[in-house]
């Protein structure tokens, strides 16, 4: 697919960002392996925060639960960010939640209807009427003792794809889709959701985990009901109605008894 708004660029994106450290230092790879695993060796080789590397493809991409992410070649956002956080290393996870609400945010102000399902994945209507998933997000952290030495967060967001192959073609969705086929400048996308990231991330810094719940419930499919299995295990579930998040990131869900459950790793299925 040829990006009619022009290649993305360390410059181009530069130019449309108002952050004072995120993003400020980038790279643009044309293909790799997984933005994660480069992300990763550039912070164990000591590169600072803020750094995003975006690729154009993938050709190992990873999701959640060991799941590939489709990474089809000028259609898409491919992109992971180094942060080195100060709060402790029990503080972090719920920091998926916390970029799933900035991402949401961003989308939000493109004109978009963004809902995040717990935990990680943002959903937007298309064409369909449903609700399908345009992004997905990987929070890996390293740790020395009970500190974060570096965390990387890698985002998937389906920008202007239009066709996904059949297994997952009733469940993803795309921003172009969502705009009635309207294309958009994938750098402009990436510029619109760190602007909303960083202070969303000092916020995080100066109380922790509760940012994060705030930034995820005000654009979160909840309450709803729905079961949740266990990974890999999906003849374990649980069934009721998700009311919402706890500091450290566990879904509260109520069964049929009012009894609340606190799921700390789970599929949610709606």
């Amino acid at each position: 697919m040829t990006d009619a708004f022009g290649p993305p660029t360390a410059e181009r994106l530069s130019a449309a960002l108002t952050t004072g450290w995120l993003g400020r230092a980038s790279e643009w790879l044309p293909s790799c392996a997984s933005t994660n695993d480069l992300a990763g060796e550039r912070a164990r080789a000591g590169a600072p925060a803020g750094l995003v590397i975006a690729a154009d493809s993938q050709t190992a991409g990873r999701g959640r639960l060991g799941r590939t992410w489709h990474s089809p070649p000028g259609a898409n956002l491919y992109l992971s960010i180094l942060l080195r956080p100060s709060r402790p290393a029990a503080e972090i996870p719920p920091l998926t939640l916390l970029v799933g609400g900035a991402l949401a945010r961003a989308l939000a102000g493109l004109g978009l209807a963004p809902r995040l399902k717990w935990p990680n994945d943002v959903q937007l209507l298309d064409g369909t009427g449903r609700r399908r998933k345009a992004a997905g997000i990987l929070t890996e952290m390293s740790s020395a003792g009970d500190r974060a030495s570096h965390v990387v967060v890698g985002v998937g967001l389906n920008v202007n794809q239009i066709d996904f192959p059949p297994e997952i073609a009733e469940l993803a969705t795309s921003l172009r889709r969502a705009r009635g086929g309207q294309p958009l400048d994938r750098v402009a996308v990436l510029a619109a959701f760190l602007n909303q990231l960083e202070p969303m991330l000092a916020d995080f810094e100066r109380v922790g985990p509760a940012a994060a719940v705030r930034a995820f419930e005000a654009y979160a499919a909840l309450p709803a009901t729905c079961r949740v299995t266990a990974p890999g295990r999906p003849d374990e579930r649980l069934q009721g109605t998700a009311l919402g998040v706890d500091p450290d990131g566990a879904l509260r869900l109520q069964d049929e008894t009012g009894q609340i459950h606190r799921v700390l790793s789970g599929e949610l299925h709606t």
